[in-house]
Parts: structure tokens; C-alpha cells; sequence
């Protein structure tokens, strides 16, 4: 059950000044709980705090920066139950996947917290010429600063943690806003944290509403902004930010390509989970299915089949596979995308009925390429189903558009796997599985519209350092 309120936390410290925002259970509609909001006093407060604490958090031992984090994986451990079950409540996410990402969450920490004593330089052999001569230089990592985080409702635990946790790693202060509908898992970090030794400024996490948060982009004391979630918003928050560096995770529409060599059985069973996990609310979800025509019409009944019998409801139900989207708007919006398809003369294979924010899993076929549906991010249960004949078209599918995250491919030949590896327009490639697939040390972001940077905690680490360079002259007596 959730608290009756929660604060939040202004360098390190809890605070509850109001009670202003309200959590919505996302199965019933119903308040299920309030959480203070900060005002811009409040974030330029936060922001001064965590330039206070660069200097003292750069100073503190990696050991003892690693044991912040591992007090942090003990406590996520401990509390993983309650954590799982603010999860479901306040994303709608099912009890199942919200214990999933529990376990992302204290496995982001745990290979921050290993990474925390394994930040290194490099000697570099500067004698490249005779003027180079009796020189040598070497580099080191140091924490870029202040940072600002921002992360969005689908994974409000893990992609929180994604910032949260290489910045502690290096030693970075932080502010960070959750999503204002899915607070809750980052004010939770916040308490933990809260526990540690960090020095005071090292983290604040403020709920706060959009046209309050406008000094999370644009004060020039940040020096890093990492933000989490649609392209719209993303790229307008980086042409305002100023000179400060700018990591963007942003949207997708993944393609997943299925070859004649492929397994019916096991693709299935991944593109299910690929599409329709967590009511197809991922960057990462397949949208697009581009199957070899010799294998179309068998997989594309199996797969309504498998569709048709995923169990929706509840989130709090053990047996629920699709609990709602975020909120009737959302769901709305993607019903009119469906509808739009099919007038223009795609196929309903199953689903495309909705009732409130529950939307079910829907298949499609034959959706002309330039409807919503295959050029936006549907970020919903719904996926496109086409055909294919030629390996290097399917590739050429793939690429379309404005987006490039992550793509799949079921193939077993190894020349393909080698060319869509050179080809494909994306930031990650995935064979034998689906686009959703990830794994929090993997290197993660995309291309075109879908982002700037990489996320994956070591490739964190290391946006969120800079190089420091050094050389050594050796005076010509001593060489």
C-alpha cells in the first residue's frame, strides 16, 4: 500500500510543503496518493545546493561512493516488495513486470556501484615526431558537475536509476524531476539515499509541474542534462539549454525483421512479449513486423492466436499480461491512429477495442507507409505487420523514417547479421530476439529523432565526464 503522502527532497533532505499533486491509481482512476511539488524557488535552491556539493562529492573517495551504492542495492532489496507495488499502482504496470523492474533497478545500481572504483585514464605516447621528443601525456575522468536529470513515467524506477546511479558512481550532484504521473519510485530512491553519507546538495528529486521546470534546462550552473522521453519535448529542451552538454533517450518505432531460417514457435513467443509488454508503453516496443513472405501467413496466425489469448485487466492480478496505458488520452489518441489505418485501407487482425485507458493488443496489416501508425511512435499495444522477399528492402524498411533506436532480426545467417550490422540506421542491433531487449550495462540510445548519447551505466559514466589531459616534459639532460 502507498503512504497517504510523500515528500520530496531538496538536497538530501525530505520536505513537505504541500500536498499539491495528486497519483492517480492507473487501473481505477482513483487518488491513491499526494506528493509535495517544488516551486522555482525551490528548484534555483536545489540547483545552488548541488553546485555547493561538487567540490566536496569530487573529493569523496570512490570507495565510499560505491558503498552509497551498495547500501542502495541492500535497502532496493529489502524494500523490493513495496517498491514493486507503488510500481503497478502508479504506472498501471502488472505486478509481474513491476518486480522485473525492481530487479533492473538494484542491478543498475549494483554494476554502478562496480563501476564506481573502475574509472580509469590513459598514458599516451606523445612522441609522434622529432618536436614530441621527451614528452609524455596522460589522461583522467573527472565528474562534469552539477547535472540535470529528467525522467519519464514508463520505467519510473529504472530510468531514474539510469541517471541516478552513474552520477553517484562519479560524482556528480544531481536534480532530478520525475514524470509527475509516476513520482512515486524516484521519491522511494530519494528516502534511501537519504540514508547515506552523501555530502548535503548531492540530490534533490522535485515533483514540479512543466511550466515550473523550465531551470532544469536552462540555468547555465548545470553542466549536464540528460532527459528521458518523447522527441518533441527532448529537442526543444536542447536547442534551450544553452551550453551545457545535452544526453536525449527519445521515441522510436522498432522495427523487428523475421527471416524464412526463423523458428515460428520462439519468434512468436518473443514478439508477444516485444509488443504488447506493459501495454506496448517502451521506446523499444515492436511496432513494425516485416516477415519473409514464405513464413507470412503461418506466422501471422499463430501470432493473432497468441495476441488473442493474453489476459488483460487488473495490474495487481498475478495472471494480468496488459494492464491500462497511462491515461485515457493516451489510449484515445492511439484508437483514432487504428481508426485512421483502417480507413485508409489497413487490415484489424485482432484487438482495436478500447474501454477507458484499457486498449487491446492489436495487430494490423496492410497500413499504407505513410499513416501515423508506421511513421510516429504509437507507444501503445498496437503493431504493423508486412511482407517481405528481398533481405536488403527489409533493411531499407527498417530505416525508414525518422527514427532509430533499436532493431530486431530473427535470422540465422550470419552474412545478414553482418550486413544489417553495417546497415540498419539504428543504435542497437539485436539478432535472435526482439528490439525490446535490453540489459542495463549495454551501451543504449539511438540515431536521428530517437536521441543523442547513450545510457547503459558505464556509457553514463562517461557523458557525464570530462577528460583531463596532462603532460610531461622531460628536459634533454635527463632523456
Amino acid at each position: 500500500m502507498l503512504q497517504e503522502s510523500y515528500p520530496f527532497y531538496l538536497a538530501n533532505k525530505a520536505a513537505r510543503p504541500n500536498a499539491d499533486l495528486e497519483v492517480t491509481d492507473k487501473y481505477t482512476g482513483e487518488v491513491a496518493t499526494r506528493v509535495a511539488m517544488a516551486d522555482a524557488t525551490t528548484i534555483d535552491r536545489a540547483i545552488g545546493a548541488a553546485v555547493d556539493a561538487a567540490e566536496p562529492l569530487r573529493k569523496m573517495p570512490p570507495y565510499e561512493r560505491q558503498a552509497v551504492l551498495n547500501h542502495c542495492v541492500d535497502r532496493f532489496t529489502e524494500r523490493a516488495d513495496e517498491l514493486a507495488d507503488a510500481l503497478c499502482i502508479e504506472a498501471g504496470k502488472p505486478i509481474k513486470d513491476s518486480r522485473g523492474e525492481v530487479s533492473r533497478l538494484i542491478d543498475t545500481f549494483r554494476i554502478a556501484a562496480e563501476e564506481a572504483v573502475r574509472i580509469t585514464g590513459e598514458v599516451m605516447n606523445l612522441e609522434i615526431s622529432p618536436r614530441a621528443r621527451g614528452y609524455r601525456g596522460m589522461f583522467q575522468r573527472v565528474p562534469i558537475g552539477p547535472c540535470s536529470f529528467i525522467s519519464p513515467f514508463n520505467f519510473p524506477l529504472n530510468l531514474a536509476a539510469h541517471k541516478v546511479a552513474p552520477a553517484i558512481a562519479v560524482g556528480c550532484p544531481f536534480v532530478l524531476k520525475p514524470a509527475s504521473r509516476t513520482p512515486i519510485g524516484a521519491l522511494l530512491i530519494g528516502e534511501i539515499l537519504a540514508e547515506t553519507d552523501l555530502p548535503p546538495g548531492s540530490f534533490s528529486i522535485l515533483p514540479c509541474r512543466r511550466d515550473g521546470a523550465d531551470l532544469f534546462t536552462t540555468d547555465e550552473r548545470l553542466k549536464l542534462l540528460s532527459f528521458t522521453g518523447s522527441p518533441a519535448v527532448g529537442w526543444d529542451l536542447k536547442a534551450r539549454s544553452g551550453k551545457k552538454k545535452v544526453v536525449l533517450e527519445l521515441g522510436g518505432n522498432a522495427a523487428c525483421i523475421v527471416d524464412s531460417d526463423a523458428d515460428l514457435e520462439d519468434v512468436v513467443s518473443r514478439l508477444v512479449v516485444g509488443a504488447f509488454y506493459q501495454s506496448g508503453q517502451s521506446c523499444i516496443g515492436v511496432q513494425r513486423i516485416i516477415v519473409h513472405a514464405s513464413l507470412y501467413d503461418e506466422l501471422k496466425e499463430r501470432l493473432v492466436a497468441a495476441t488473442k489469448q493474453l489476459v488483460a485487466g487488473d495490474p495487481k492480478d498475478e495472471q494480468t499480461f496488459l494492464g491500462p496505458m497511462i491515461d485515457v488520452r493516451e489510449a484515445e489518441r492511439l484508437e483514432s491512429w487504428i481508426a485512421e489505418a483502417v480507413e485508409a485501407g489497413g487490415k484489424v487482425l485482432c484487438g482495436g477495442g478500447r474501454e477507458g485507458a484499457m486498449l487491446e493488443a492489436t495487430l494490423l496489416e496492410e497500413v499504407p507507409k505513410d499513416q501515423t501508425l508506421c511513421t510516429a511512435e504509437a507507444f501503445g499495444p498496437v503493431a504493423i505487420l508486412s511482407q517481405f522477399t528481398d533481405f536488403k528492402e527489409a533493411l531499407a524498411e527498417v530505416n525508414e523514417g525518422d527514427f532509430g533506436l533499436q532493431a530486431g532480426i530473427f535470422t540465422r545467417d550470419i552474412y545478414k547479421i553482418q550486413l544489417a550490422w553495417d546497415e540498419l540506421e539504428v543504435g542497437g542491433v539485436i539478432i535472435g530476439d526482439v528490439p525490446s531487449w535490453r540489459v542495463d550495462n549495454m551501451p543504449y540510445g539511438g540515431v536521428k529523432d530517437s536521441g543523442l548519447g547513450r545510457e547503459g551505466v558505464r556509457f553514463a559514466m562517461e557523458d557525464m565526464t570530462e577528460l583531463r589531459h596532462l603532460v610531461i616534459r622531460t628536459p634533454a639532460e635527463l632523456r
